[in-house]
């Protein structure tokens, strides 16, 4: 337990200081939160109800910093529409891809972790950029191959910076244990 409330608050911390419409710093850094859901769905829980409650946490925490930011300005809230909410089911495909990692013998193995950290990424900006762009209100309701047409310019650098964000998660667990290899053989 003590070790789950750790990783939740480092997560929790890096939510803060990543969220895109953070209002903590004047540097923006790109928004983790798709790397962050899926490494949730990683380390939080090991029955259903608490890898639920998790999930539950931190998407109410996205939606506190979203909804905060907005109240201090304004201009934040432009994506706060009804498509807001799909990002459930898009931060839902993370921490699915985390849980079925989790239940792998090794969450970190490279091609595994690649994959599914491509696949969820790709699924949850799909799911993401149709939401918005069909229940947002501002744009024409013309269906979902015309709204299939906006937003996808905007793939790479999702996929990009989640990319970067994995990357960093996975180097950073590779030298945890390097560490943790060269203190037992001390030992």
């Amino acid at each position: 337990m003590k070790k789950n409330l750790l990783i939740a608050a480092g997560l929790a911390f890096f939510m803060l200081l990543t969220r895109g419409s953070h209002v903590l710093t004047s540097v923006a850094l790109p928004d983790a939160s798709l790397a962050l859901f899926l490494l949730g769905g990683i380390y939080l829980g090991s029955k259903l109800s608490s890898r639920l409650l998790w999930f539950a946490a931190f998407f109410t925490l996205a939606t506190v910093i979203d909804f905060g930011a907005a109240a201090f300005d304004p201009a934040q809230g432009f994506c706060l529409t009804n498509g807001y909410w799909g990002l459930i089911p898009a931060y839902g495909a993370m921490w699915l891809g985390g849980v079925w990692l989790a239940k792998q013998n090794d969450a970190f193995n490279l091609l595994p972790y690649v994959l599914v950290s491509l696949v969820t990424t790709f699924i949850a900006f799909v799911i993401s950029t149709q939401t918005y762009y069909l229940f947002s209100g501002r744009f024409p309701a013309n269906g979902v191959i015309e709204s299939m047409q906006h937003g996808w310019e905007y793939l790479p650098s999702w996929m990009g910076f989640s990319m970067m964000y994995f990357a960093i998660a996975w180097l950073t667990v590779l030298a945890f244990r390097n560490i943790k290899a060269l203190q037992t053989s001390k030992v």
